[in-house]
């Protein structure tokens, strides 16, 4: 029997443990949960014998060393930060480990070890990162196997809300962990177009983006990831004159966002003085410049400031969020960006019946023969509910295939792995498919 250790338990890992219970009989597998809380499994994890959950904290070093000591293959989808730990210890303890994170600089530290002990250490095996390598992989592969030569990669993933429940005026609702999306873009993105490096400091990511289609489900914008330049030499794109990956929103979710950025509402490198006592408006204020004139509202105060008239969709996403408002912060030591997300909590969050939506769509441009031709390929994927949600589908599901393949032994990649090789990704978006999980790709002439 091969044991598998699961660490997170959170929302977004509830599709992973169906799978995973739903393979474990045919598979001999024996399955422990673990994390700060995991109480609210015990009614599906009661009735079998293939599973078990421990209350885990992955800073207690004796814990941590006997729960992956006894494990066969670690799952990590505890927060990004804590993932070195266990890959350390999974080091220490000779397993496997699978996450669905991005690579860090820590981690390429440990991929000369990882080779020498002949361990795997798979990473970005999720949905963004993860299934835009593998299906972006499989496109490319076609395209060279025919003998085209790619002149251009756009790669756009969004985490939103479906048709159904989308009914707030920014046409978005969380689907992952808030904080995330509250300082996404920070730092300086990346790419190359047309032979010339571009770079897009944060205060202007979010006035610089795209706009796409996707039939039946209209039109939305993109605006660009930190670091799409490293994907060049894994994805073996090193001479292509443009490639570009980026993250997907509604129109107009990236222009009202863009208000939080040149504010400073984002921040999270410092502590607000007094945070316990702030209310929205007060926490709004303390960004804003004196008063010009007396009895001017804040919502007119803020459209001066921001230079767009009174009645803009700016200001009404604003006002919808009650910044306006005299509702208490209640955070202490809080950074702006910790009072921000509080804020975005209180009114993003998905509702009881709600629904979310995953949409990626890539871009090819290519030449063959003498032509050059586009394909786009695009993946929607609907959740069930708030809690079944599309992105609980879209990162478990292919953790779990991917852990499976490892078990069986039908991985041999070792080191720090991502899956853009195609004993990898063929597998994962063929087992994809029967859950729904389907690319649809069009081809035009340019």
């Amino acid at each position: 029997m091969k044991k598998i250790l699961l660490l997170g338990a959170g929302r977004s890992a509830m599709a992973l443990i169906k799978y995973l219970f739903d393979n474990a009989t045919a598979e001999h597998w024996y399955i422990t949960i673990g994390d700060i809380q995991v109480a609210h499994l015990e009614p599906l994890v009661a009735p079998i014998d293939f599973a078990k959950t421990i209350t885990f904290n992955v800073h207690h070093a004796e814990q941590r060393a006997k729960e992956v000591s006894e494990a066969d293959l670690v799952i990590s989808l505890l927060p990004a930060i804590f993932h070195i730990e266990v890959a350390k210890e999974c080091l220490q303890q000779q397993k496997h480990l699978i996450t669905a994170s991005y690579v860090s600089p820590d981690f390429l530290a440990l991929h000369a070890e990882a080779q020498k002990n002949n361990l795997t250490i798979l990473m970005e095996s999720g949905l963004d990162p993860g299934i835009d390598h593998m299906s972006a992989m499989q496109v490319i592969r076609n395209i060279q196997g025919a003998g085209g030569k790619l002149i251009s990669f756009k790669s756009y993933t969004g985490g939103l809300v479906a048709p159904e429940s989308d009914n707030n005026p920014w046409n978005y609702k969380f689907t992952w962990n808030p904080r995330n999306v509250v300082l996404a873009g920070q730092g300086t993105a990346k790419y190359i177009k047309k032979g010339q490096y571009k770079y897009i400091p944060y205060h202007k990511l979010f006035q610089r983006t795209d706009e796409f289609y996707v039939d039946g489900f209209g039109y939305f914008e993109g605006y660009a990831n930190r670091d799409s330049l490293s994907y060049r030499e894994p994805y073996g794109l090193l001479d292509i004159p443009t490639m570009l990956r980026g993250t997907l929103r509604r129109k107009g979710y990236c222009e009202a966002w863009n208000v939080f950025v040149q504010l400073g509402l984002t921040d999270d490198s410092y502590t607000l003085d007094g945070s316990e006592r702030m209310t929205h408006r007060t926490f709004l204020e303390s960004f804003l410049p004196p008063a010009a004139a007396q009895g001017q509202s804040m919502a007119e105060r803020v459209s001066l400031y921001l230079g767009v008239p009174r009645e803009s969709e700016i200001i009404q996403k604003l006002e919808w969020l009650e910044l306006f408002e005299d509702t208490p912060v209640g955070l202490e030591s809080a950074t702006p960006a910790q009072v921000l997300e509080k804020i975005l909590k209180q009114k993003l969050t998905l509702a009881p019946g709600d629904k979310d939506m995953i949409v990626m769509q890539h871009l090819f441009e290519y030449e063959f023969d003498g032509e050059q031709r586009e394909i786009t390929s695009t993946l929607v994927v609907l959740g069930e509910d708030e809690v079944q949600t599309a992105m609980a589908k879209t990162v478990g599901l292919p953790v779990g295939i991917l852990a499976k393949l490892l078990l069986r032994g039908e991985i041999s990649h070792r080191g720090i792995v991502i899956p853009i090789y195609p004993e990898l990704y063929e597998p994962v978006l063929k087992e994809l498919e029967q859950y729904g999980v389907r690319f649809v790709e069009t081809e035009r002439m340019l």
